[in-house]
């Protein structure tokens, strides 16, 4: 038990990860208020608005997320974050307002989608990156597969809660909720120990330096393949902030709170991913292709459930698989790559899941809206296990391994290692 929470003795770390608790549930509470708005009070039910405005919230990243970067590399992240924070919540307090006083439109939604997703192009990186300044090297692994584990605990408590506060209140509140939830991760920051935190070495300026890190990138087969992945596993299998509404409210004929719950009882799942992450102390390629290839495969599953109650239980292992997958992803780019590179490629890696998201969003919302909310998974599920073959094989390929005697040989691994535990 003392190995899964070893991060939390280092005190910078425990108050970091416990103002992103607070604050992850009010994200997540106003990513469940945001599209039931779109969904049932901005419009009748469309998928197509809804996407837009997920699009939106992404697309500032594939613009500027490596000059955010490079930034992150050049400049004192903990200051960096303290700015893009309290920006994000004055994003949702404005909403929040909005809303209360009635005075909300679809545009106001989309412009402040927009400006949210600013102010998270230039967090998101320095946010990723800062963990290793706040732990030591050796702990980096626990820290970020404890940060997931704060990230799920939010996501199982946010949309439950955001459900609640919804039927009982309405949307606006949620949004008033979420800004105030930003104080406590700007309080953590201004209270950490500035002694006790390991910056590296600041990028001095000069010429080329986006292009080396994309350079970087290139030389470096393994962050290639997981980029590729991740870029398909996300702008097209998770978004489930789309996929779960559709779900609730066309497929089950159900309310805010049974969309909540959808979410809550996803980061079942996930959160029991992030606690088996922060056991492992290192991190493995099998666990990026298994857990894009089993991603797959529960959302495939999970599109067959013919009722709420079955549909909300084969989101457990959808959690599970999405969490292992992303956290395998996440952990292996920040230990390989160099310190003064980390910035920039954190913010490639950060282009790469979230800047697909205004192509595939909208994509997926129209695929629901045209042909049935079950398609839009359906077709993210095919991606996955697709995507996931294709890396499979390339990897076998490099590591000059034949697909066939794998799978001939998996039953027998299989039992010796259930064996040998």
């Amino acid at each position: 038990m003392n190995s899964m929470f070893r991060a939390l003795k280092v005190f910078n770390y425990r108050l970091w990860v416990t103002g992103a608790l607070v604050s992850n549930i009010g994200t997540w509470m106003q990513r469940v208020a945001q599209d039931w708005l779109v969904l049932t009070i901005l419009t009748h039910n469309s998928g197509t608005a809804a996407g837009i405005t997920t699009g939106l919230q992404f697309l500032p990243i594939v613009f500027l997320g490596p000059f955010a970067g490079l930034l992150g590399d050049r400049v004192n992240k903990r200051k960096l974050l303290l700015c893009t924070q309290t920006a994000m919540g004055l994003c949702a307090l404005v909403l929040g307002l909005l809303v209360v006083t009635r005075t909300v439109e679809l545009w106001h939604v989309y412009v402040l989608a927009l400006l949210l997703g600013v102010a998270s192009a230039f967090d998101a990186p320095s946010r990723q990156a800062f963990v290793s300044e706040v732990v030591a090297k050796e702990d980096v692994p626990n820290a970020v597969a404890l940060n997931s584990a704060s990230f799920n605990l939010a996501r199982l408590a946010g949309p439950g809660v955001a459900g609640l506060v919804i039927a009982l209140f309405g949307t606006g509140p949620a949004f008033l909720i979420n800004a105030a939830s930003f104080a406590a991760v700007i309080f953590s920051l201004w209270r950490m120990r500035v002694s006790e935190l390991q910056p590296v070495v600041r990028v001095p300026r000069g010429k080329g330096q986006i292009r080396e890190g994309f350079r970087y990138i290139r030389q470096r087969p393994d962050l290639m393949m997981i980029m590729g992945l991740v870029f398909m596993v996300g702008t097209f299998g998770m978004n489930f902030q789309i996929t779960n509404a559709l779900m609730a409210t066309t497929i089950f004929h159900l309310g805010p709170g049974e969309y909540g719950l959808l979410g809550s009882v996803m980061a079942v799942g996930t959160l029991a991913a992030a606690l088996l992450a922060a056991r492992r102390k290192k991190m493995r390629m099998l666990y990026i292709v298994g857990g894009a290839l089993a991603f797959g495969v529960t959302v495939a599953v999970a599109a067959f459930m013919p009722s709420y109650a079955l549909y909300a239980l084969a989101l457990v292992p959808v959690g599970l698989a999405s969490l292992t997958f992303m956290n395998a992803c996440n952990t292996t780019v920040q230990l390989t790559t160099d310190s003064a590179m980390r910035g920039r490629v954190l913010a490639v890696y950060m282009v790469v899941l979230q800047g697909g998201t205004p192509i595939g969003a909208p994509l997926v919302g129209w695929i629901a809206t045209a042909f049935g909310a079950r398609w839009s998974l359906w077709i993210g599920a095919v991606v996955a296990i697709a995507s996931g073959l294709v890396a499979l094989v390339m990897m076998n390929r490099r590591n000059h391994v034949r697909l066939r005697d794998q799978v001939r040989s998996l039953r027998p691994f299989a039992v010796a290692q259930a064996l040998h535990r």
